[in-house]
C-alpha cells in the first residue's frame, strides 16, 4: 500500500512511517475520495464514469481524485477498450476502508429524503455485503450464529479489550456446545489471528469443510477477523472465512444482490439453508 509514496530521511529521530502515514491520510481526507472508496466496497470495479455519476462530480473532477488513488496505491486500474475499471488495490485496502468507516457514527441530520432513499437504507441496514463479506443485520445474525454454536470465538486483543465478545449473547437456534480447542494444524493461522478479534475453532474448521464452504487455508490474510458494522455498531465476521461464505452464499442462491449498490437479500432457500446449518430463524433476516 502506498508504494509511491516516498519517504525521506530527515536525520532525525522522527519515526521514519510519519511521512508516508500523512500521505495516507491526506489521500482519505477528501470528501470525494470518501465517497469513491467507501462504493468500492462492493468488491467490484467500476467505471470512472459510474464513479463520477455516484460521487455527484464532474468526470474530468473524478478522473483527478482516481489519479490520486491509484498512484498512493489504493486504488488499482483496469483498461478494456475505451473503458478505465478501478477497484481496491486489496483486502487490506478494503479492511482500512471498512475501519475508519466504523468509526463515523451515522450523522442524525442526514435522514433519507425519499422513499426510495429511506428504502435502499432500510436493505443495507437488514443485509450487505462489506467488500466480500457479510453485513448488517444478516452479518451479525451469522456471526452470532457461529459463536453460540462454538465454530467462532471471540479473542482478546492487546489492551484487554475483547472484540465481538458479545456476539453471541442474541443469537437464536440450538444451545451451544463447549468451545473445542484450536487445532495444532492450524496455529499458524491461529497466530496470525491473535489481534483480529475472532478465531475459527477447530469445530468451525470442521463446518465449514462440512457445509462444502472451501477456506483457503494458504493466505497470509486472518482466517477470521472483526470488522465493526457501521449500522449494528457491533463486529461481523470478516476475514478469508467471511468472505468464503459471503461467496457460497451468492454462488449457491442463498442471497442475491439487489439495487445497485451493496445491499443483499436471503432467498427462500438461504433461509432454510441457514435455519439448517446454523439454527438461524427466517425473522431474524428479514
Amino acid at each position: 500500500m502506498l508504494g509511491d509514496v516516498s519517504i525521506t530521511d530527515t536525520g532525525n529521530d522522527r519515526d521514519a512511517r510519519a511521512p508516508g502515514l500523512a500521505a495516507l491520510a491526506g489521500l482519505v481526507a477528501d470528501e470525494t475520495r470518501a465517497v469513491c472508496l467507501l462504493a468500492l466496497l462492493d468488491g467490484r470495479a467500476w467505471t470512472a464514469g459510474e464513479l463520477a455519476r455516484h460521487a455527484g462530480v464532474a468526470p474530468s473532477t473524478l478522473s483527478e481524485h482516481l489519479g490520486k488513488l491509484v498512484a498512493g496505491g489504493l486504488l488499482a486500474e483496469e483498461r478494456q477498450g475505451r473503458h478505465r475499471y478501478v477497484r481496491l488495490a486489496d483486502t487490506r485496502v478494503a479492511q482500512l476502508v471498512e475501519d475508519l468507516a466504523g468509526q463515523v457514527a451515522p450523522h442524525p441530520a442526514h435522514r433519507p429524503r425519499t422513499l426510495r432513499a429511506a428504502s435502499a437504507g432500510s436493505a443495507m441496514a437488514r443485509g450487505r455485503t462489506c467488500y466480500d463479506h457479510l453485513a448488517g443485520r444478516l452479518g451479525i445474525a451469522v456471526t452470532d450464529a457461529l459463536t453460540a454454536h462454538g465454530l467462532l470465538s471471540a479473542v482478546s486483543e492487546p489492551g484487554g479489550r475483547t472484540d465481538g465478545a458479545e456476539a453471541g449473547q442474541a443469537a437464536s437456534g440450538p444451545a451451544a456446545p463447549t468451545s473445542p480447542a484450536v487445532s495444532s494444524a492450524s496455529a499458524s493461522s491461529a497466530s496470525r489471528e491473535r489481534a483480529t478479534g475472532f478465531l475459527l475453532t477447530e469445530a468451525g474448521l470442521r463446518w465449514f469443510e462440512g457445509s462444502g464452504i472451501a477456506l483457503d487455508r494458504a493466505t497470509r490474510r486472518p482466517l477470521a477477523r472483526a470488522c465493526l458494522d457501521w449500522t449494528e455498531r457491533r463486529p461481523h465476521l470478516a476475514g478469508a472465512a467471511g468472505a468464503a461464505l459471503c461467496r457460497h452464499a451468492l454462488d449457491a442462491g442463498w442471497c442475491v444482490r439487489i439495487g445497485s449498490e451493496r445491499a443483499v437479500r436471503v432467498t427462500a432457500a438461504g433461509e432454510r439453508a441457514l435455519a439448517e446449518l446454523l439454527g438461524i430463524e427466517a425473522g431474524a433476516l428479514r
